[in-house]
C-alpha cells in the first residue's frame, strides 16, 4: 500500500487520559479519541479532555459523536468545558452524545449559563444497559454499546469497519470484456458467464478487501466473561485495570479489574493487543501493570497520556 493510501485509511486511537477518579500529574482521567477513516469519536470526556485536544492538535470541529460510558465524574466532568468551547468557537454543526440518559437532565442547568446563544445543537441518545446495541452506523462504520459490570449502568463501545466488497482486477476488466452493467454484481460476488456461456469464477476476477478492523473500549468494569462473545477477535481492546493483582479483593469490591482480569479477558477473547488503563493514583509507575498482564497475554500495553495506537489495514 503506498503512503496516500494509507493516510486515506487511518484506524488510530489517542490516549487523552488514562488515570482512574484522581488525575495525577502525569495522567488525566479517561477520554480517547478514535480515527476512523476521518471519522473523529470522542470516548468519555473527563477532566482536562479540552486541554489534551489542543495538545494532540486534534481539531475541536471534527467531533461530532461523543460517547458517555456512565456517570462517574471521571469520566463526564470534561463535557460542559467542551461544549462551551464548541460554542465559543462558533461551530454550527449536530453534536451527538450517546450517553446513559439521565445525563441531559445532569448538564442543562450549566447549559442554561453558557454565555450567548448555543449555536451547536445537542442530540442526546440514551444507551441500552440491557443487551447489545447498535447505536451508530454509516457506510463505513458501525457502533455497537454493550453492558459491562460497575457499581452503576456502564456501557462498553464497539466500534468496527463495515465490510468492503471485493476489488475487480483491471487485467479481468479487459481479459474477459466485462461490461459495466456487470460490475456491481461481481463486486457483490457473482461469478460471470462469458457470451459463449463459460463461467467465470469470482475468485478469478477479484481481490479480497481488506479485513475491516476493530476497537472495543471496557472501563469501568468488573471482571466479567459475558463480554468475551461481544469483543472477541478485535483488533484493539482497552480494558481498564485499576489496581495490581495485590488489591484483588479491593477490586473486587468496588467491581474494578486488576491488570491479570484484563489479560485474561484479552486472552479468552483472542484480540490481537490489549491496551491497560484507568490506572489507580496509588501508582506512579504503570509498569508495574504492564509486566503484571503481559505473563498472561504478551501484547499488552500499559497506556500512556498522549500516544496513539495504529491498527494496519491488511488483506
Amino acid at each position: 500500500m503506498n503512503n496516500k493510501n494509507k493516510s486515506q485509511t487511518p484506524f488510530e486511537l489517542t490516549i487523552l487520559g488514562s488515570s482512574s477518579a484522581l488525575p495525577t500529574s502525569d495522567r488525566y482521567p479517561t477520554a480517547q479519541v478514535l480515527n476512523i477513516l476521518g471519522r473523529f469519536f470522542l470516548i468519555d470526556c473527563g477532566e482536562g479532555t479540552q486541554i489534551q485536544l489542543r495538545r494532540q492538535k486534534i481539531g475541536f470541529g471534527k467531533i461530532k459523536h461523543i460517547f458517555i460510558s456512565h456517570l462517574h465524574g471521571d469520566h463526564y466532568f470534561g463535557l460542559i468545558g467542551l461544549i462551551s468551547t464548541f460554542n465559543l468557537l462558533g461551530l454550527k454543526t449536530d453534536i451527538h452524545i450517546y450517553s446513559p440518559s439521565e445525563l441531559k437532565d445532569l448538564i442543562q442547568p450549566q447549559l442554561n449559563f453558557i454565555k450567548g446563544e448555543m449555536k451547536v445543537n445537542l442530540i442526546f441518545h440514551p444507551l441500552n444497559f440491557k443487551k447489545l446495541q447498535k447505536i451508530y452506523s454509516d457506510k463505513r462504520v458501525e457502533v455497537f454499546s454493550f453492558p459491562v459490570k460497575h457499581s452503576i449502568p456502564t456501557s462498553g463501545f464497539l466500534f468496527k469497519e463495515i465490510q468492503k466488497q471485493p476489488n475487480i482486477k483491471k487485467e479481468a476488466i479487459q481479459k474477459y470484456n466485462i461490461p459495466i452493467a456487470k460490475i456491481k454484481d461481481i463486486k457483490a460476488g457473482a461469478d460471470l458467464t462469458t457470451e459463449s456461456g463459460k463461467i467465470i469464477q469470482n475468485k478469478t476476477l477479484t481481490t479480497p478487501p481488506p479485513k475491516p478492523r476493530s476497537y472495543a473500549f471496557c472501563t469501568d468494569t468488573a471482571y466479567h466473561e459475558p463480554i468475551i462473545d461481544i469483543i472477541k477477535g478485535v483488533d484493539l481492546l482497552y480494558h481498564e485495570s485499576t489496581f495490581p493483582e495485590e488489591m484483588k479483593d479491593f477490586a473486587k469490591k468496588t467491581l474494578h479489574s486488576t491488570a491479570t482480569d484484563a489479560a485474561k479477558i484479552a486472552k479468552l477473547a483472542g484480540v490481537k493487543k490489549l491496551i491497560i488503563g484507568h490506572f489507580s493514583a496509588r501508582y506512579n509507575d504503570a509498569s508495574l501493570f504492564e509486566k503484571e498482564a503481559r505473563t498472561i497475554f504478551e501484547n499488552t500495553d500499559a497506556a500512556e497520556d498522549g500516544r496513539t495506537y495504529k491498527v494496519k489495514s491488511s488483506s
